[in-house]
């Protein structure tokens, strides 16, 4: 019975590389958004059997509920037929792949460190008795405030040039 928790943490891992890939390589955008949503739910999924229920409902009502509905609205309203007569991977797949290489071993390295440094002050038991949300926004709002609010710049820096391109696009037309 001890090989039982591996053989599920397998399983999620695995299966959420699969959709993953399924996700960003599949030609028909509605079908990428069906897997994304199978993907969402793998991943809230993984966050229970790791004792994460807060991230889990979150996973589930933000991300498969709300922003999934966004892209299925957004899909839905392109012009999708243009899309899919084209070809997907012209011939920068390459460049491409080397590009995602040299980042996922970027990241690695950074993770390295990481999981290698230092252990934190949360341990299982004050875990459980402060509660999962407590400690993750005690964690969230002290510790790691600067790197919370770059996040939350880029993401106001993301949504303004969403906005600008769509200007531009709609004045050219």
């Amino acid at each position: 019975m001890t090989m039982l928790p591996q053989l599920f943490f397998g399983y999620f891992a695995a299966a959420i590389i699969i959709l993953s890939l399924l996700v960003i390589t599949r030609k028909n955008p509605v079908h990428s958004v069906m897997w994304m949503l199978l993907l969402f739910f793998h991943i809230a999924s993984m966050y229970l059997f790791l004792n994460a229920e807060f991230i889990a409902a979150i996973q589930v009502i933000v991300y498969a509920g709300a922003i999934l509905v966004l892209f299925l609205f957004v899909v839905l309203l392109l012009n999708l037929k243009d899309e899919l007569e084209t070809d997907r991977f012209i011939g920068s797949w390459p460049v491409g792949m080397l590009v995602s290489i040299a980042i996922f071993a970027s990241v690695a390295a950074a993770m390295q460190s990481f999981v290698l440094g230092q252990k934190g002050n949360f341990t299982v038991e004050l875990v459980q008795r402060v509660t999962h949300t407590k400690a993750l926004g005690k964690l969230l709002y002290t510790e790691y405030l600067f790197p919370f609010e770059i996040a939350s710049l880029i993401l106001l820096i993301a949504v303004i040039g969403a906005i600008v391109l769509a200007k531009k696009r709609m004045r050219s037309h």
